[in-house]
């Protein structure tokens, strides 16, 4: 595979996509506006706490924007929203407890990955816009980001492998992957783990297409796991777990095989709209969020990271956020001590160290053998 990758790559390296900011003047920007844009409406018993809220935030966006620290700000759909309305839209997914490390499906870097010094890596890598991604999709009030971070990289490992890009059916990876343990949640949308999704998909007949199964649990209702009549169209044959807040593997990585899920603390994320971000929490991260990695580059002096995001095209730079990267990710850690927030199994409360910004290198995998049925 990694052979039959060197003139994509060498396309990939070379392409970048740039994202020109929509500047917005918020002088003036008041509540009313703020419902009549985003389609909002709220009860009488209500709307002063969430024009509070909302006065808050714009408050909060405008102080931040005056500082130009690197990334701006914007009211957006979660403006008016509470800290746990916004938990609605991640999905806990943090590493598995140590019991269930020894997956049936996970695998150890293959014997001929070589891990080149992050210096002797291309520049700049994105996946984006070669036939390799699907469009940016957005999982609602749905915990289902797992789901969306898996299937999103299944789509793309398939089509590096074959050439055939398929929209592949989110709503049954998060209905029917199972979650025995309760890891990073109890499956569906109320969260899980990357690594389960693609044990599901391993052991089962593989994904089918998302117009034969479409989502549904938009607004965070889940529902039965469909037997379908139809055959599945994409399958892998296991995965590779990336080693835990390793810089050089996850370079090497999405440099030189494609897309990885990874797992990071978004809870700074949601007024994001442009720029380099470095808004986290550093010293306590809270992992609890699945998102793809689809490259990295530098802009201005100034390396960065950059996520594919599931909440929607319209959030962020159509749909993606650039992290702050540096050579010394590695020691840019702290502990994350909330670990069943996130991929924690029960029963598994101790805290784990997590490195990198925003914790982008504690947890990583990508999957292996994709094929089309």
């Amino acid at each position: 595979m990694f052979r039959n990758l060197v003139l994509l790559l060498a396309v990939a390296a070379a392409t970048t996509f740039t994202v020109t900011a929509v500047s917005v003047n918020y002088d003036d920007y008041t509540f009313e506006k703020f419902m009549d844009q985003f389609q909002v409406n709220y009860g009488p018993h209500e709307i002063e706490t969430r024009r509070e809220i909302f006065m808050t935030e714009l408050n909060r966006v405008r102080a931040h924007n005056l500082k130009k620290l690197g990334w701006t700000e914007a009211i957006n759909k979660f403006s008016a929203m509470t800290v746990s309305e916004k938990k609605n839209f991640y999905g806990r997914n943090k590493r598995l407890s140590k019991g269930d490390k020894k997956l049936k499906f996970a695998r150890e870097l293959p014997h001929d990955f070589i891990l080149k010094p992050v210096g002797q890596l291309a520049k700049t890598m994105d996946w984006r816009g070669k036939g390799f991604d699907s469009a940016v999709k957005d999982q609602g009030y749905c915990g289902s980001c797992w789901a969306f971070a898996s299937t999103a990289v299944i789509e793309s490992h398939v089509a590096l492998k074959t050439g055939l890009l398929f929209d592949l059916s989110v709503q049954q990876m998060a209905m029917c992957a199972p979650n025995v343990n309760s890891c990073g949640g109890t499956g569906g949308c109320a969260g899980s783990t990357a690594e389960l999704a693609f044990e599901y998909v391993s052991s089962s007949k593989g994904l089918v297409q998302e117009f034969q199964y479409p989502y549904t649990s938009y607004y965070g209702k889940d529902s039965a796991c469909s037997t379908l009549n139809v055959g599945a169209k994409a399958t892998i044959d296991g995965y590779v777990q990336l080693p835990a807040n390793n810089y050089t593997a996850l370079m090497n990585a999405v440099a030189t095989v494609g897309p990885v899920a990874v797992s990071v603390d978004a809870s700074a994320w949601s007024a994001y709209t442009s720029g380099i971000f470095s808004g986290c929490n550093q010293a306590s991260p809270d992992i609890d969020h699945a998102v793809v990695l689809m490259g990295y580059g530098e802009e201005n002096g100034q390396k960065y990271w950059l996520i594919r995001n599931s909440w929607s095209p319209s959030w962020g730079e159509r749909g993606y956020i650039k992290l702050a990267r540096r050579d010394t990710e590695e020691e840019v850690c702290g502990l994350d001590v909330t670990p069943q927030d996130g991929t924690a199994c029960a029963g598994d409360d101790e805290a784990v160290k997590v490195c990198g910004t925003c914790g982008v290198l504690y947890d990583s995998a990508y999957p292996l053998n994709p094929t089309v049925v």
